[in-house]
């Protein structure tokens, strides 16, 4: 990029022209769930779709014909859907997505390198998605690379206020043996990275993700912003859980922080729902995985007595928003739910 472009990494609360999903087409993520699984993205779908654009990742054309079908049952608003023909290994558009930013105040889409969160070998497909959605809005992607080597990074592993602060975690990020996703990359290198293609000013290092999370400490398990000068975390109530050190340590260095412009952060707290057991795994079931609309915030609900709770404390951080619990019990089986399900597509030109 030249030296005079100027770089903002929008919040998730700015305008947005609408929502990238991706319709699964297979089962291999949430193994003996699909059936569950397909009608639970119907009604994600849906919900977005009342209120904006979705563009909507499937396979092909005879896949996406048959969702044509399952959307029109649910009544769902036909002309909020634009179909976006890819191949995929999965579904998880918030990390093989592309980034929505704005360079000089026009939107641009941002393409770092995925391999699968450092973890699978599955993943070729999933590098094209950031090309071929770009070039569904007739642009070609700004490649992330960094001393000469493409950048790999994903989408849930960033929070940022809008304002030039970024928040992410050194287990995903600066581990030195588990999910590398960068070899050799320091905290340094990172942060030249978010300012010239992010223009990020500012970062928050946090310390550990959520148990059983199976990227290794994504943000938005975690910590998510709601305003420019304000976070919700999640907080373990119980001591014996194994999350319950894990996340008072990350409050601790949340109140230590500073943004940007010097200033404290304001904490609100989440509770977590009780931990999920399925087959022996504990699943990352978090409340701070929620995805937030022009008009609406979506919330993964567990059926847990704490999901009342995490709506209302979620519904006062925004009071201009309706704020919607979606039911995630099968979803999470696949190790995410709706942010990491999604990526939205900001307006065209900046706001801010």
């Amino acid at each position: 990029m030249g030296t005079k472009d100027l770089i903002r990494y929008p919040a998730e609360w700015e305008p947005q022209q609408g929502i990238l999903l991706c319709y699964p087409h297979n089962g291999n993520d949430w193994p003996g769930k699909y059936g569950a699984i397909q009608w639970a993205l119907v009604d994600f779908i849906k919900k977005v779709a009342e209120v904006e654009m979705v563009f909507l990742v499937v396979r092909d054309h005879t896949l996406r014909d048959l969702v044509k079908v399952k959307l029109e049952r649910a009544h769902v608003r036909a002309e909020r859907i634009q179909y976006i023909i890819c191949k995929t290994n999965r579904s998880w558009m918030r990390d093989s997505g592309p980034i929505g930013v704005y360079r000089n105040g026009k939107r641009a889409f941002l393409k770092f390198a995925f391999t699968g969160w450092a973890k699978y070998t599955n993943y070729r497909l999933d590098r094209h998605v950031a090309g071929v959605v770009s070039k569904h809005f007739s642009q070609k992607p700004l490649i992330a690379s960094y001393r000469g080597q493409e950048v790999v990074m994903e989408g849930g592993a960033l929070e940022t206020n809008g304002k030039g602060t970024l928040i992410t975690s050194e287990e995903c990020l600066l581990h030195p043996s588990v999910q590398v996703r960068n070899p050799g990359f320091t905290r340094e290198d990172y942060e030249a990275v978010f300012r010239e293609f992010l223009g990020i000013t500012h970062v928050i290092w946090v310390n550990k993700g959520i148990v059983g999370d199976d990227t290794h400490g994504h943000i938005d398990d975690l910590c998510r912003f709601v305003s420019p000068d304000t976070v919700v975390t999640v907080v373990e109530e119980n001591p014996r859980d194994e999350n319950y050190p894990i996340l008072q340590e990350n409050i601790e260095l949340l109140r230590k922080a500073r943004l940007q412009d010097g200033s404290k952060l304001k904490i609100v707290t989440l509770p977590m729902p009780r931990a999920i057991l399925y087959e022996g795994l504990r699943l990352p079931a978090s409340y701070a995985n929620f995805l937030i609309l022009n008009q609406r915030v979506l919330v993964p609900t567990f059926n847990d007595v704490n999901d009342a709770r995490a709506l209302a404390q979620l519904a006062a951080c925004f009071p201009d928003r309706e704020v919607i619990g979606i039911h995630a019990l099968d979803l999470i089986w696949g190790f995410g739910t709706l942010h990491c399900l999604s990526q939205q597509v900001p307006a065209v030109t900046s706001k801010g």
